[in-house]
């Protein structure tokens, strides 16, 4: 063993001071939340104008789908489950868990059904201004048209539902984070390499969901960002509560069901149904391929972190 990993090796079985455990937790969490920008840097905008473009970001998106369902069905809700099989009363928290994802799915049903009414009348009253100014002004019609053409276009609801469920999904990750960091050095940084494993593949898919919903770059960085905070935020709520781990899980379980329900709506219900419309068969069969992928290396990164938590522990 030479000199770098002795102090690599002491550094870890190190007992954090308060101080420490505030500032590696904080720093974990941020960089947990930060992954987000690394699709964003490496992969192009998408014009929605090249055909191939399209299939690309379909492609993508069907990756999304499937790393979505991995992670609801092989990461949010058997962690979720174990928490319930840990607790007293099974039946009661078996209820509740159903329920949670339930309240999840119908948050986000709720949100898109006020925004897509709001939106509905917004444009209706668009529609009668314009033809207002359209009889008082017949001479500028050409022009007006080239304006409408050119008028920007507003990210659609379903790019901020993700969002929002990933802000959610890393308030998670936080109190994990400060939590593991809490009991040791050595576990936080295991806990927090274990979730970037899990997360980067996800973020391309989340990458694809901003892109469909007409993010640009810039805006994609900012709501990456904004997660990234989230997730400090659940980082500093873990350590104001100066609970152990197992007690911040049962304050928070809710948490973990609720977001498998948000992530469920966004693949079922937001970006499955585009796909549903390809009419050619060899680009369906490729977003079959993309979806079972997707779902298959969340399947794998779940097993990489558990043998690599139980190789350390």
């Amino acid at each position: 063993m030479n000199s770098s990993e002795i102090y690599i090796d002491s550094f870890l079985k190190v007992t954090p001071t308060f101080n420490s455990i505030w500032c590696l937790s904080l720093a974990a969490a941020g960089t947990i939340g930060l992954t987000g920008v690394i699709p964003i840097l490496f992969m192009s905008s998408i014009s929605h104008d090249d055909k191939d473009a399209n299939n690309r970001l379909k492609l993508l998106l069907s990756f999304s789908v499937g790393g979505l369902l991995g992670d609801v069905f092989l990461h949010l809700l058997p962690e979720a489950w174990a928490y319930v099989m840990k607790s007293g009363s099974l039946i009661e928290n078996y209820l509740s868990l159903g329920l949670w994802v339930v309240s999840g799915i119908s948050t986000f049903l709720a949100i898109e059904m006020i925004f897509t009414i709001c939106g509905s009348n917004s444009d209706d009253q668009e529609k009668t201004n314009d033809e207002i100014k359209a009889d008082e002004h017949d001479d500028n019609s050409e022009k007006n048209s080239l304006a409408v053409e050119k008028k920007w276009v507003s990210p659609s609801v379903t790019g901020y539902l993700s969002v929002f469920a990933n802000g959610v999904d890393n308030f998670t990750h936080g109190l994990a984070i400060a939590a593991s960091f809490s009991a040791g050095v050595k576990i936080g940084v295991l806990t927090t390499i274990a979730i970037l494993i899990h997360e980067v593949p996800h973020e391309f898919g989340d990458f694809a969901i901003l892109m469909k919903s007409g993010f640009s770059r810039w805006k994609a960085i900012q709501a990456q960002m904004f997660t990234a905070a989230v997730a400090m935020i659940g980082a500093a709520v873990a350590l104001l509560a100066q609970s152990s781990e197992t007690e911040v899980g049962s304050r928070t379980r809710w948490i973990l069901p609720y977001s498998a329900g948000c992530f469920l709506y966004i693949a079922m219900s937001n970006i499955l149904p585009g796909l549903l419309k390809e009419d050619n068969p060899k680009e369906s069969l490729k977003q079959l391929v993309g979806i079972t992928m997707g779902v298959l290396i969340m399947a794998l990164v779940n097993m990489i972190d558990d043998d690599s938590l139980s190789l350390f522990m």
